[in-house]
C-alpha cells in the first residue's frame, strides 16, 4: 500500500495561484494512477485532476485551462499547479492513488481510488 500527505495549501486572493505536493511512501509509486480531489463544506467530493501511470491526464471541466497536473517519479511526488484561482476553488483538497494502470485515460471519479490523504486547505477570497 502507499501512504500519501498533502502540502501546499493556503489563502490566496482570487486570481492567484497555488501550488499543491503530495508525497507518496510505502509502494512503487511509479506504477499508481494518482489523482487530486477537493471537497466543499455541504458538497460532494469531486474530481480535479488525474494522472495514470502511463501519463494520461483528466480534468475537471471547472479548472480546464487553469490547473495542471504532473508527477515527478523520481521524488514519488504529485503536483497540482493551480492558477487563476476563483472563490468556488475553495475546498479540502485531496491526493489519492491506486494500483490500478489505466489504459488510455485517467478517472476522475473517487471511486476508482483506494488510498487517500488528509487533505490540504485552500482558500480563496474574492
Amino acid at each position: 500500500q502507499v501512504q500519501l500527505v498533502e502540502s501546499g495549501g493556503g489563502s490566496v486572493q482570487a486570481g492567484g495561484s497555488l501550488r499543491l505536493s503530495c508525497t507518496a511512501s510505502g509502494d512503487t509509486y511509479i506504477t499508481y494512477s494518482m489523482g487530486w480531489f477537493r471537497q466543499a463544506p455541504g458538497k460532494e467530493r469531486e474530481g480535479v485532476a488525474a494522472v495514470s501511470s502511463a501519463g494520461y491526464t483528466g480534468y475537471g471541466d471547472s479548472v480546464k485551462g487553469r490547473f495542471t497536473i504532473s508527477r515527478d517519479n523520481a521524488k514519488n511526488t504529485l503536483y497540482l499547479q493551480m492558477n487563476s484561482l476563483r472563490p468556488e476553488d475553495t475546498a479540502l483538497y485531496y491526493c489519492a492513488a491506486d494500483p490500478t494502470s489505466f489504459v488510455g485515460w485517467a478517472p476522475l471519479a473517487p471511486g476508482f481510488y483506494k488510498y487517500w490523504g488528509q487533505g490540504t486547505q485552500v482558500t480563496v477570497a474574492s
